[in-house]
Formats: C-alpha cells, structure tokens, sequence
C-alpha cells in the first residue's frame, strides 16, 4: 500500500509531461525486473495524479488478471480498467482545439502541451477498451465474444482518430519547421511546446494499442469474424505484428509490454490455436531474437525466463524447459500469480515426459493455492495421480471436481466435469487416467512438444486400452500420434477410424470434428489431396455442432485454409 500523504505532499507529487512519461516507464521496467510489488506501490502512489500513472496502475492489476484468470482479479482489473477510462475521457477534439485556439492567438506552447496530454489521454481510453475486450473474451462465452466486440469497436474508432491526428500533427509541425528553418535556428516543434521525441513517444503508444488490438481479433473464433467486420473494423495480423514492434522500440511506457505481447503472441497464441497450420516451429527465432536483444535489460526477469522456457518446451527440449520454469519460480518469490503460471508449465511438461508423479505434485499445488478453476486443476490433479497408479486416491480427487465445478459457461470447467463424471462413479484404472493425460495433451497442441520416444511410448499406452467407450478416442489419440511421428499413412487409418466410429460419437461429441480436422490437415499436405482435405475441413466446421471447445476448433480450421491460400493463390 501507499503511504497516506498529507495535501502539500499531493501537491509536491505532481508531474510535468516528460517525468511522468519517464516516471511511467521505470515503474513497467520495475515490474518486469521482479518488483511487482514495487511497481504496483509506485504506480498506486501517482494513480490520482497522471493519467499514465493511473494506467499503469491499471495495467499492474490486468496483467494479475490474465496470469492468474481468478474471477475477483479479473473484476478488480475491470473497475481499475473503468476508473482510468473516466479520469481521462474527454470530448474535445485534438486538431480542432489547436487550430481554434491558433486563430485565437492563444499561446501555442500551452495548447501544445495540452494538445499532447490530450491525445495521451485518447490513447489510454482506447487502451482501456481493448484490455476490458480482452478480459471479455477469455470468458469464451458467445455473450463475452459479442460484447467485446462492441468494446472494441469504440477503441478502433479512438486509434483511428488518434493516428491521423498525429499524422496531421506531424505535417503540421514539419511545414511550420520548413518555412522558419531560414529565420531562426531552431526547431520549431520544440519552440511550441512539442518535441518530435514526443510525438515519437505518441505513436508508440498508440502503435501498442493498435497492434494489441489486431491480434486481439485473432482470437475471436472465425464465426464471428462476419459480425466483427460488421463492427466496422478489419484484422490484419501482419499490421498488428509490425505495429507492436514498433511501439517495442519507442520510448513510451508501453514499449516493454509490446515486447511482452510479442514474446506472448509467438510462444502462445501462435502454438495453442495453430495459426500457422501444421509449422510447430514458426514465431521461435523472433521470440528468441527478441529474448537475445533484451537480455541485458531484464538479466533476471522471472516473465523472461518463462518466455524462453516456453520457447524451449516449443522445441521439444522439455528438460532445458523445466530448468527455466524453476528458475522463473524461484525468481517470482514475492509473485503468486507468476509462480501459479511456473507451476502449470512444470506441470505440463512433466505430462509431456509421462513424469506423472511431478505432474500430479504441480497440479495438487494450484488445486490447493489457486482461485482460478480450481476445478481444472482437480481434474488434472486425479488423472496425473491415476496415471502413477494411485487410483483410489485419483478416485476420492476426482469426486472433489464436481464439488469445485463453480462456472457453468466456463468450456474448460465443462469439459472436466464432464470428464470426470465417470470416474467419480468408479474407480478409474491406470490405464484409463494415462490415456486422459494424453488427451489433455492432445487437446491444448502439447503432442508436437513431445520427444519421438514419448510419443511411442504414448502410442503403447493407447493400444493397451480395449474399453469399448474410448474406441474413438483412442483412434483420434493414436492419428494424432502419428501424425507427430511422420508416420501419415498409420495417422490417416486411425483417424479414418475415429471419424466412423458412432460409439465413440456418444461419449465424446468432439471425436469426429476433430479427427476430420486433423485428417483435413494431412491432405493438405500432399498437393494430389488438397481437395479432399479442404473438403473435411468444411464438414468439420460446418456439420458438427455443440462439442467441447468447438471454438478453439474453428480457429485451427481458420488458420489451416488461410495459410493454404497463401500458399495457393484462390
């Protein structure tokens, strides 16, 4: 907490332009360097004071939020979020206020200053905007899609409105420059109050929030891009890329979140919803070209080092992984929220190397400490403790998951209900909770992270499982095993398999779309059966309804058939 100050102390505290930007950039730094607490006091200080500072305060609770996706966080970053929105909104228009008060002969040192803090302002509110959409759609509710749509439509407006005015400002300035360059030796931006490392500072800020906010529209599943370009705006994810690397290398206070949003971008969101197609490997080099660049600026940053163990789990060296995850835990001592995050990579990654006593340790430990799902975590829990062969104790945990099922709309929380059910009822076998380990793995894209003896030694574990309910699942498990181990000719009978099996239909509604995605994926390979797997990729997208996590579905489809465009010009 900050310390009570008395009125002449406010007073006192009050910042010009420039010591708040830099004010604002050392307390991000701080909090990229381990000082969350630090950082949050600092911001938390200055929050009444700056708009900045009050949005740096803002940002401190939002990046809580999303580490940790616990209900009263992601609330308390909601109100933060709304407060900064309100101390900064304002009606009056940039280029129009300066012109008035131009032909005013108000003076021009003041309104330019003025003018700057007022498109600072503009910015942050659009800023407030995409972070409150964001919040909205890791609901993954058709209610939380749609009203975060229309959040963000008011911030494309804001960015828009805010680029051409600094555009505008830009030309403005650089003509008066020009005319009086033969008069007076200066430059005359900085006689009017605004310097060209201002404006510099400006369209960092904005490009942050611009890029942000087109990769924000990556996420939205593909059955709602018609009414997102209905909104009136479009996604590029290129111009949200290059946007973003631009506001990394400015001086504004944003610059080291672009980073972040970058490393986050290539090591997560490209991976997990398949953007790239079947290239397991595409963002790595500029996720470790933009490590390599900021090593010595964050030397023992605990968000660095889960980024390159990120990066490491990626290229499948899972042990190089667990060394960095470790070493972020240890880094992030006074962080709850990025230790939670540490512990459920170590956790995947001990899946990923069938190490289930460590998985299942890891996973008891966010089922105890954390308030995100602790539902999720019960799940994961009780099938890595099965797989040890402790089954009456994964038995007595598993009961514990309907006990903790608190967010019906939730699709992962339904999902381990769902799946858990049966083994509350009865004492699961080993077999049976190693076979549900593989799964998880193959639902959140970790097989591709896995070593070529995992995956046979996964492959052994489905063949030994004859239940008559889990057919399918296990044809779907065993193509996509094979897929991995290159062995396509074994993956496409498999998933042929899977994608016949009604049985299996019964039990496990997402079996048939998925097996016609990843056999959709395979043809595409092989240019003699493009058609054919265009051809399932539609039937996945288009007759299958109602199935768990068929959002995340129509995204990895999305991306499949537009890097096939690219590849063959439609």
């Amino acid at each position: 907490m900050a310390e009570q100050q008395t009125p002449g102390q406010v007073e006192s505290d009050r910042l010009d332009p420039m010591e708040d930007a830099e004010l604002a950039l050392v307390g991000i730094n701080m909090l990229l360097n381990n000082g969350f607490k630090e950082s949050d006091q600092l911001f938390r200080k200055y929050r009444n004071h700056s708009p900045l500072m009050s949005f740096g305060a803002s940002f401190v609770s939002f990046l809580n939020a999303m580490m940790t996706f616990e209900e009263e966080k992601m609330q308390v970053a909601c109100d933060d979020l709304k407060m900064t929105e309100k101390l900064c909104e304002s009606d009056e228009g940039v280029i129009e206020t300066i012109k008035n008060k131009i032909k005013k002969n108000v003076d021009i040192r003041k309104t330019a200053q003025s003018m700057v803090d007022r498109l600072q302002r503009q910015i942050i509110v659009a800023d407030c905007q995409v972070y409150l959409a964001v919040l909205s759609f890791v609901k993954q509710e058709l209610s939380a899609y749609i009203k975060g749509g229309w959040i963000l439509r008011k911030a494309w407006k804001i960015y828009n409105k805010c680029y051409m005015d600094i555009n505008s400002l830009q030309e403005m300035f650089e003509k008066k420059t020009t005319q009086e360059s033969d008069a007076a030796n200066d430059n005359h931006i900085s006689a009017e109050g605004v310097t060209e490392e201002s404006l510099s500072r400006l369209k960092g800020a904005v490009s942050f929030g611009y890029g942000l906010f087109h990769l924000c529209i990556s996420m939205v599943p593909p059955n709602l891009l018609k009414i997102i370009n209905l909104l009136g705006f479009p996604g590029d994810r290129l111009q949200g890329l290059s946007s973003l690397v631009y506001a990394s290398e400015s001086k504004d206070m944003k610059a080291p979140l672009a980073t972040l949003a970058l490393l986050w971008y290539h090591t997560v969101v490209r991976p997990f919803f398949a953007l790239d197609g079947s290239d397991n490997q595409a963002g790595l080099q500029e996720a470790k070209e933009i490590l390599l660049k900021k090593e010595s600026a964050y030397p023992n940053s605990s968000l660095f080092m889960f980024f390159k163990g990120r990066i490491q789990r990626l290229e499948c060296q899972i042990n190089s992984a667990l060394t960095s995850f470790h070493t972020a835990l240890e880094l992030a001592i006074d962080q709850r929220e990025i230790q939670h995050v540490c512990l459920y990579e170590i956790g995947w990654c001990s899946m990923i190397e069938m190490n289930f006593k460590d998985a299942f340790r890891s996973f008891e430990r966010l089922k105890n400490e954390s308030r995100w799902s602790q539902c999720y975590y019960a799940y994961l829990t009780a099938v890595c403790q099965g797989a040890t062969g402790d089954v009456e104790g994964a038995h007595n945990v598993f009961k514990d998951v309907q006990k903790l099922f608190k967010r019906k709309n939730n699709q992962i929380e339904q999902f381990s209900v769902k799946k858990g059910e049966r083994f509350r009822k009865h004492v699961p076998t080993k077999e049976l909770c190693v076979i549900a380990t593989i799964e998880v793995l193959y639902l959140w894209k970790a097989l591709p992270n896995c070593s070529l003896t995992n995956l046979q030694h996964m492959s052994q574990a489905c063949h030994e499982v004859l239940d008559p309910s889990v057919i399918g699942l296990r044809n779907l498990l065993l193509g996509a095993i094979h897929k991995c181990l290159g062995n396509s000719e074994d993956a496409i009978q498999f998933l042929q398999r899977a994608i016949k099996d009604e049985l299996g239909r019964q039990q496990n509604l997402y079996i048939q779309p998925y097996a016609c995605y990843e056999l959709g994926c395979i043809w595409l390979e092989n240019p003699e059966t493009v058609a054919k797997g265009k051809a399932l990729l539609f039937q996945a997208k288009e007759e299958y309804t109602g199935y768990d996590f068929e959002n995340r579905l129509h995204v990895r489809i999305h991306a499949a058939l537009a890097s096939l465009r690219e590849v063959v010009p439609q």
